[in-house]
């Protein structure tokens, strides 16, 4: 996997919307946390372009995010939010143009689309973490300063990455290359050419928001009919917020700790990334990880995601 440069104070990060329109304020909020971050947002106009419930064209999300990769004065990308829209951008993408320099690209969600495009496509490392849009805008209340940092502004690896809420469904321990996303935009690409396909040993994280019991069930059966499921070594879910049935039963986890009676590796649930109901955590998708199914449950990012310059 090719790795971008470590993100540095001052660096230039380039701000598109490959998925949803959004909020005014709400944009300039996120804006205001890269700042205090440290770094220097820049955008195109397009960014606020609005074709019914998409940022703009197919054609101008994909320009804005090409050329945001080949100007050489950006240091990193992120996405303003997600919704819809992502995958509009794939058959219009060339792998050729995302050929040089490696740079980090921030987002989850519909833009899981984008990271896993990155990733298998491309061969770059790419970060499932917060976009502008109801992560950065709300600062530490949004996402957890932490390991954004530890995982794109260090070049030793981010290590552990754990949390209170974090449980063991399945014990054991599993090492591999972290993959994954949003559960709902990893079942949608099947059965096309961009479809999911992690490396076998792979460690995969899967999240999603607002998906009751059923269709949860229904995903993760997809998955595994593809034989998804066949390439990992564990998984680790996220919290899953508002994927409990209205009532309280069956919950999701419940849903999960079925499904998953018959898988040989561990098995996690509960790491707050992506749609998380408290500040959400950043994980590198590329690198070598450690997943510790016990009493005391965690990943291990074992594997720098980023470096310190480029050829």
């Amino acid at each position: 996997m090719r790795k971008p440069r470590v993100l540095r104070p001052g660096d230039r990060i380039a701000v598109i919307a490959p998925a949803s329109p959004f909020a005014r304020e709400t944009f300039d909020a996120g804006l205001s946390e890269l700042r205090l971050l440290g770094f220097a947002p820049v955008f195109d106009d397009s960014v606020f372009d609005r074709r019914s419930y998409v940022a703009g064209t197919a054609a101008s999300r994909a320009a804005a995010f090409r050329q945001a990769w080949t100007d050489p004065s950006v240091a990193g990308i992120i996405a303003v939010r997600g919704g819809y829209g992502s995958v509009q951008m794939l058959p219009l993408l060339d792998p050729r143009d995302f050929a040089g320099t490696a740079k980090a690209f921030v987002g989850y969600s519909d833009t899981t689309s984008l990271l896993t495009w990155l990733n298998q496509a491309c061969g770059v490392v790419a970060f499932h973490g917060p976009m502008l849009e109801g992560r950065l805008a709300r600062g530490e209340a949004g996402y957890d300063r932490d390991t954004f940092r530890r995982c794109l502004c260090r070049t030793a690896p981010a290590g552990e990455i754990g949390h209170p809420r974090l449980e063991t469904l399945r014990p054991g321990e599993a090492t591999g290359v972290l993959a994954g996303g949003t559960l709902t935009k990893l079942a949608a690409s099947l059965g096309t050419p961009y479809a999911f396909a992690p490396p076998d040993g792979a460690i995969l994280f899967l999240e999603d928001v607002a998906e009751r019991p059923y269709r949860l069930d229904r995903m993760l059966t997809q998955l595994r009919l593809a034989r998804v499921f066949d390439r990992a070594a564990a998984v680790v879910f996220g919290t899953m917020p508002g994927c409990d049935e209205p009532g309280g039963m069956p919950a999701a986890r419940d849903v999960i700790l079925d499904l998953f009676d018959g898988f040989t590796g561990p098995v996690l649930f509960g790491l707050p990334s992506g749609h998380a109901d408290g500040p959400a955590l950043t994980l590198p998708f590329g690198v070598h990880t450690r997943l510790v199914a016990d009493a005391s449950p965690r990943l291990i990012v074992e594997e720098a995601a980023v470096v310190d310059s480029l050829e």
